[in-house]
């Protein structure tokens, strides 16, 4: 996948300013595909250019004017055929894991530090995507959301961000009460 299906899938809901985009990607597209604001700033002009979205100039009075961006047919063709194509598998890559595999021969202190900050970022992306769920569904209950719901693409990518935050965050907790364990009985041989 490539920066730019992300940027057009998130347009998807309607115009959006590059701000109001990068502010899209933190709180829900960033569960999936992370990018820096410049970097969406910079695809959202390529975008234009190639025809997938179309920006209009908005006129303020007391700011700067900024400009508006959405999804353009031929827009909707690229996501179509970015959708009917197959996906590679993903992987991880992630040098906490590099870390916890050298755990046996290295002073684990700063691991566990860094697993326990790992848990905690974890648990505040768990609550934040709990958070925008119910804003996503309202007053419905989950179930009726899922089958009547306008748009349910975003609500299932961030009930997906839930279940890999819950996942990080068990993985992290057991890793540290393992290497806690052990630490403690190294220590008395």
């Amino acid at each position: 996948m490539a920066l730019r299906h992300a940027v057009l899938a998130a347009l998807l809901d309607g115009e959006l300013s590059g701000y109001q985009l990068a502010k899209t990607f933190d709180v829900g597209v960033a569960n999936f595909w992370y990018a820096q604001p410049q970097q969406l700033y910079a695809e959202l002009t390529r975008l234009e250019r190639e025809g997938l979205v179309a920006g209009r100039e908005v006129v303020q009075e007391s700011r700067p004017n900024k400009r508006l961006f959405q999804v353009t047919d031929a827009g909707l063709a690229e996501l179509e055929t970015f959708t009917a194509a197959a996906t590679k598998p993903s992987f991880v890559r992630d040098d906490l894991l590099v870390k916890v595999q050298a755990a046996d021969r290295v002073d684990t202190a700063a691991l566990l530090a860094e697993l326990t900050e790992r848990a905690q970022m974890a648990q505040a992306k768990i609550d934040l995507f709990r958070s925008l769920l119910r804003c996503l569904r309202g007053d419905r209950t989950e179930e009726d959301f899922l089958r009547h719901g306008d748009r349910v693409g975003p609500y299932l990518t961030c009930l997906r961000g839930v279940a890999f935050e819950q996942e990080n965050r068990d993985w992290c907790v057991r890793t540290i009460a393992v290497l806690e364990e052990r630490r403690q009985l190294h220590a008395r041989h």
